[in-house]
């Protein structure tokens, strides 16, 4: 037996995961979400007014079976072998021309993520940055001054994760981490749901001291 271990201490985990065959229900997604902006048209800026799992649209109802299970495969993953009791909240992203959200976090949530229904294809032109990643989203290191001695190819220390989302792929982290959506470059909508797993306390959440 070796007398020495790698242990990953202090890890984040990020989920990513594509969905299959996924098209038909994207469509009446992307309808329905158009139709509920055709009557709130501030429907992505005041997301905590809204909670999109309320309706009973077929699709919708599809997409919270889908996070369920992902959120259950997640706690899975990190060991937490006891019942976990939790609300979902979710909203509706329409990022047209030019929008993008800025850099934040997921305050009073345990997990936060995304699940992508239209994702246009973007060029950068010749007169643009080739550093603006449009329709990206990066994830950023939460522990402050972690990267300060990084050299190349230590993932321990690589300062921002960013993933190009497509249609069907669901992401899933710790509220706790800051991340940035990239401007959408292109005049068709860019269109996702996200959303926040927010635990109903029970005294079993407390960790052992």
């Amino acid at each position: 037996m070796s007398n020495e271990d790698f242990l990953s201490l202090w890890p984040t985990t990020l989920l990513r995961r594509v969905l299959p065959s996924v098209d038909s229900a994207n469509q009446d997604l992307a309808a329905h979400i158009l139709q509920l902006e055709s009557n709130h048209a501030d429907l992505t800026e005041n997301y905590l007014t809204q909670n999109l799992f309320e309706s009973d649209h077929p699709a919708v109802d599809w997409l919270q079976q889908c996070i369920t299970k992902t959120i259950r495969d997640y706690l899975q993953n990190s060991g937490i072998n006891y019942a976990v009791d939790w609300s979902l909240q979710g909203w509706a992203n329409i990022n047209r021309l030019g929008d993008y959200h800025s850099l934040h976090n997921h305050p009073h949530s345990y997990l936060s993520g995304t699940y992508y229904i239209a994702t246009p294809n973007q060029t950068i032109g010749p007169d643009q940055r080739n550093d603006i990643n449009p329709g990206a989203i990066s994830f950023f290191d939460p522990r402050a001054q972690a990267n300060m001695n990084a050299i190349a190819s230590d993932r321990q220390v690589d300062p921002e994760f960013r993933v190009q989302p497509e249609p069907g792929m669901m992401l899933l982290w710790p509220s706790f981490l800051h991340h940035f959506v990239h401007p959408n470059l292109s005049a068709e909508p860019r269109i996702s749901v996200s959303f926040n797993v927010v635990l109903k306390w029970r005294s079993e959440y407390v960790p052992l001291q």
